[in-house]
């Protein structure tokens, strides 16, 4: 190769076309960056926040593989059935923030706190079908509902600890809890939004709809908890954890054995970043079916 055929530097200004890119956005190589270090949310989140690139990327592609890497199971029971067949209540990027974020919790209508708790990543978490049917009425036992155990936090002044919780139905939109929130005609909650897609929520203490094998899933006392439901089927609660005595026995819903129920992962504790809208300083989340840990390379 002569002199006058050497590649040339492309003019300031001119983008490396991504046909001839061999690093960050190329789409196979970000796949195999992130499988070997286990589908690292943290670092996800900063990928994604360092051009729109990126971030568009990140929506379509990564979060998705994220969400069927660490949570194989729940990943597919929740798309099973649904039109699509490719995409979840919010999208993608929304259920990978619920996998990974405890939402914090805020005072409502139905229940108070005496001071706001922030959202964070969560430390450990474990998602279950069985846990879900108990936050459904008998009416609406055939939707498929996951939640996850309370995230424990400790309150200032309150002897019991707060517990915040979250989940998500599949297919909501022909859910027969939707079916009985229309029918019911309750009114959207105001000043109150979804922590993972930003959507208006139904309160279903307003709605009459908590049923009492809630609160005994959760170790609560009746009336000690309030939960919401988003148009888009993700849930978000708390509740006042009653102390555990050692004699104390579960209920016999707890018994039930479900083969995708129990999946949890162990995730480091972080800084709040965002999923869908991380230039703009917002949250991240976390849920699932199965057990996984937060480390880069261990499942």
């Amino acid at each position: 190769m002569n002199v006058n055929q050497r590649s040339r530097p492309n003019p300031a200004g001119e983008e490396v076309s991504e046909s001839g890119e061999s690093g960050i956005l190329n789409e196979r190589i970000l796949m195999l960056v992130f499988e070997s270090i286990n589908w690292d949310p943290h670092l996800l989140c900063r990928t994604a926040c360092v051009s729109r690139k990126l971030h568009a990327l990140a929506k379509r592609l990564l979060w998705r593989q994220l969400c069927i890497s660490r949570a194989p199971r729940m990943a597919v029971t929740l798309v099973n059935g649904l039109p699509n067949g490719h995409q979840v209540g919010g999208g993608w990027h929304v259920l990978a923030k619920l996998l990974f974020f405890c939402g914090g919790c805020e005072s409502s209508r139905h229940f108070r706190v005496n001071r706001s708790l922030p959202g964070h990543f969560s430390k450990t978490s474990r998602f279950s079908k069985t846990s879900g049917r108990s936050f459904l009425t008998k009416k609406c036992r055939e939707d498929l509902l996951y939640v996850s155990d309370p995230c424990e936090h400790p309150m200032e002044g309150h002897q019991e600890d707060l517990g915040v919780y979250r989940g998500v139905f599949r297919g909501f939109r022909r859910s027969k809890t939707r079916d009985c929130l229309i029918g019911r005609r309750v009114e959207l909650e105001e000043g109150v939004r979804c922590p993972y897609c930003g959507a208006r929520v139904w309160s279903m203490t307003t709605a009459r709809l908590v049923p009492k094998s809630a609160w005994r899933r959760l170790g609560s006392h009746d009336g000690a908890l309030e939960y919401f439901v988003c148009v888009n089927g993700h849930l978000h609660g708390f509740c006042w954890l009653a102390p555990l005595s050692s004699d104390e026995d579960n209920e016999d819903d707890d018994h039930e054995v479900d083969d995708n129920s129990d999946d949890g992962f162990h995730q480091g504790v972080g800084y709040q970043m965002d999923i869908e809208g991380l230039a703009e300083g917002r949250s991240i989340s976390s849920s699932s079916g199965e057990k996984f840990e937060d480390g880069p390379t261990k499942v």
